[in-house]
């Protein structure tokens, strides 16, 4: 009987160890530029209604700028979401980099509206063209018990830095000198260690595509468990970006609140978003999708009732929308992760994300339209409700479509099951 050379182990072992490591910190370099890209997009929330008033800005073109990330990242997205699938993520990644620094010094800089639109767009682009190719990255290398593991980590990276962006913000500038000159020096200096990381990831393609800018193609027999994730998605997003967009200006207003507090409210959302995420892959994506929705609809009532008129009701408000973003928005993302083939992922990733942009945006635009004959309570009630009415449409959509159910791993497979 053949005996195995005991000097090839060592080796063979050295291989597999080198390949995990590598795997691992090309992981963590992933998940680090997407919390600094998302970080720098929400800075500026709290320090909106300084640069409101400094500047003379009305309350429509202050959600335009708001606004404006948004509506970029959706055209990014359509035209960079495979582009990692092609030419890898390392080039996607440094010039995604780029353009968020290009972004901060148009705040660091900024003298009027303008810069505030022109850091909006190139923050909105970088994070846009960034999202797929770091969301395919860490799906790809993250090595869970769990079928759509990556996807949950993915979720949890992007809300975090989506998190800690206002809530740093606020902080500075209640607490620093030159409170709009501070965080995006800061920034910068993130962005710098994040080129460094993404230098040393891997140059090399592996597949055979070639890009060329397209519309998303979500393959067709998923169609239908896309639209329901997209719809989640989109909603959970909308209850975020209108704590993002409109409540720093109302609890200013109402409450003369400071802008640690403003950042505080906003940082509840997305940290309790982020503490629920990893319950997605323990209750199923059909499970999350519908509590989280149920949450959604409570955090729109009170909403609705307080409109930034009572501190407590308000952060009430927003612990249970951070609750309710976190399962929606985990549970659609996990859903969609666990069925995309591999070599689309990148592309299907970006399209569901362009349900997510949209979702965060395009309310707030629609605020700021009310805000030209009413007030930006009234708007902010309207536009609250009208929301309301939609999540039992998407919970309903979510309850007649089956759901994959993520299930343990054995080894390198998963089996999933319909939910």
């Amino acid at each position: 009987m053949t005996q195995p050379n005991p000097s090839s182990l060592p080796l063979a072992t050295h291989t597999v160890s080198t390949g995990r490591s590598a795997d691992r910190s090309q992981l963590r370099t992933a998940v680090y530029v997407l919390v600094v890209l998302t970080a720098g997009a929400y800075l500026p929330s709290p320090l909106y209604p300084g640069y409101q008033e400094m500047f003379g800005i009305s309350d429509l073109l202050m959600t335009v700028v708001y606004a404006t990330f948004a509506l970029v990242s959706a055209p990014a997205l359509v035209m960079c979401g495979s582009v990692s699938d092609a030419v890898g993520p390392r080039l996607v990644l440094r010039v995604s980099l780029l353009l968020a620094a290009l972004g901060s010094a148009c705040f660091l800089f900024a003298s009027g509206p303008a810069w505030l639109l022109a850091g909006r767009a190139a923050q909105g682009f970088a994070l846009g063209a960034a999202t797929g190719a770091a969301g395919a990255l860490i799906s790809a290398r993250s090595g869970g018990r769990r079928a759509g593991s990556g996807a949950v980590l993915a979720s949890i990276a992007f809300v975090s830095g989506t998190a800690a962006g206002p809530v740093a913000g606020g902080f500075l500038a209640q607490y620093v000198p030159a409170p709009h000159l501070v965080p995006f020096v800061l920034h910068l200096v993130l962005l710098g260690f994040g080129w460094r990381r993404v230098s040393g990831l891997d140059s090399s393609v592996s597949g055979t595509l070639r890009w060329k800018p397209a519309l998303p193609e979500v393959p067709r027999g998923m169609r239908r468990l896309f639209a329901t994730a997209a719809a989640s998605g989109f909603l959970a997003w909308t209850v975020a970006g209108l704590f993002l967009a409109v409540i720093p200006t109302l609890l200013t207003r109402t409450m003369q609140a400071g802008t640690a507090l403003v950042g505080c409210v906003l940082g509840a959302v997305l940290i309790c978003s982020v503490l629920t995420q990893p319950f997605v892959p323990r209750i199923g994506t059909r499970a999350a999708q519908l509590a989280g929705l149920g949450a959604l609809l409570v955090s729109l009532g009170l909403l609705a009732a307080t409109t930034g008129a009572s501190v407590v009701l308000t952060l009430l408000a927003a612990v249970v929308a951070g609750c309710g973003h976190g399962l929606a928005y985990g549970g659609a993302a996990s859903a969609i992760d666990v069925v995309a083939p591999a070599d689309k992922r990148g592309a299907i990733t970006g399209a569901l994300h362009l349900a997510f942009y949209l979702g965060a945006g395009c309310p707030a635009v629609v605020v700021g339209l009310i805000t030209l004959g009413h007030s930006l309570a009234t708007a902010t009630t309207w536009v609250t409700v009208g929301t309301a009415a939609l999540v039992p449409v998407a919970a309903l959509a979510v309850l007649l479509v089956a759901q994959p159910r993520i299930a343990l791993m054995t080894g390198n497979t998963a089996r999933l099951e319909s939910k």
